[in-house]
């Protein structure tokens, strides 16, 4: 089959839907499938958030008129993916219809448990590691502004880096890490800390399950779909509350559950819930300016790889 994924998300960006096309991509091409990535990479383009609650948290926009356009452009869709069954509720009683389930999936190759980074190692236990974009809607003060014993470690960058570390001078700011090294710094941590509200799954919940390490987050959609309560981690309304049972959580047992979500399984999902395009209409998408353009990202992407190869 010949599949085209189009995103406004791709690298050099880092965050879990950039995560979750490249994974899949890669999947669908072992399983024997042509993909075409359509993405802004290589192009100018501008940062516009697009979430209700994401633009909620920046700007006064009523929820309910961002949903009414999401509804409206996900409506000429034959499907729409959803990441969750929570999601999945909450869609279906605004209104969106023709809903297909594609959860997420880890890398085991990658994520497993290992010895602890040498540079976090030392630090006053127990730590508490929370991964991702440092932005608005991540609700990291939340998190933060907790008054625990051990220390805080935020992996990850983003436009709030700067004045969450001046209101927060305690707690340890490593940036990005990635491969073996963002492993180990997981490694290193006794709870994976997931406070956000607005997240669709939560990828780094369960890297950090693979990597042997517990969650405490809020019962809000994404942890209520990827924790098993008490077993993997815990969901609680006192997020401090949370942290302190999920530090009593078996590593082991994390572990074990992580293998659950494969990329394998996750790609099934998605395989099963496309849509071919008929053929009346591929001829019509021959000829069209859309696929000049297409056409023509491909070309000048394919330039500047050559430019960056040589």
């Amino acid at each position: 089959m010949r599949i085209a994924l189009a995103s406004d998300a791709w690298a050099p960006q880092t965050n879990g839907v950039v995560t979750t096309l490249k994974c899949t991509a890669e999947t669908l091409t072992a399983l024997g499938h042509e993909v075409r990535v359509i993405s802004p990479q290589g192009l100018t383009c501008i940062p516009c958030p697009s979430y209700p609650e994401y633009l909620r948290a920046r700007w006064p926009i009523p929820l309910a008129a961002t949903c009414a356009w999401l509804k409206r452009f996900h409506g000429a869709a034959t499907r729409t993916f959803i990441s969750s069954a929570t999601l999945e509720a909450q869609l279906s009683a605004r209104g969106f219809a023709r809903l297909h389930r594609w959860r997420r999936g880890v890398d085991l190759r990658t994520f497993r448990p290992l010895p602890p980074h040498p540079q976090l190692a030392r630090l006053p236990r127990p730590v508490m590691a929370c991964v991702g974009r440092l932005a608005v809607e991540k609700n990291l003060d939340a998190f933060l502004g907790l008054n625990l014993p051990g220390t805080k470690v935020m992996i990850g960058d983003g436009p709030q880096r700067h004045a969450l570390a001046a209101r927060h001078p305690g707690a340890v700011f490593t940036g990005y890490r990635y491969g073996e090294e963002l492993v180990r710094c997981l490694a290193t941590a006794d709870v994976l800390v997931f406070p956000s509200l607005t997240d669709t799954f939560g990828l780094a919940m369960i890297e950090a399950l693979a990597c042997g390490v517990p969650v405490a987050a809020f019962p809000a959609p994404g942890p209520l779909d990827v924790i098993e309560q008490d077993v993997t981690g815990v969901l609680h309304q006192d997020l401090s509350e949370a942290i302190r049972s999920a530090l009593r959580l078996e590593r082991r047992v994390c572990a074990e559950r992580a293998a659950g979500f494969s990329w394998h399984a996750a790609t099934a999902q998605f395989l099963a819930g496309l849509a071919p395009i008929p053929l009346a209409l591929r001829a019509t998408l021959a000829v069209s300016r859309s696929s000049v353009i297409i056409a023509r990202m491909a070309a000048r992407r394919q330039t500047s790889e050559a430019g960056d190869a040589n």
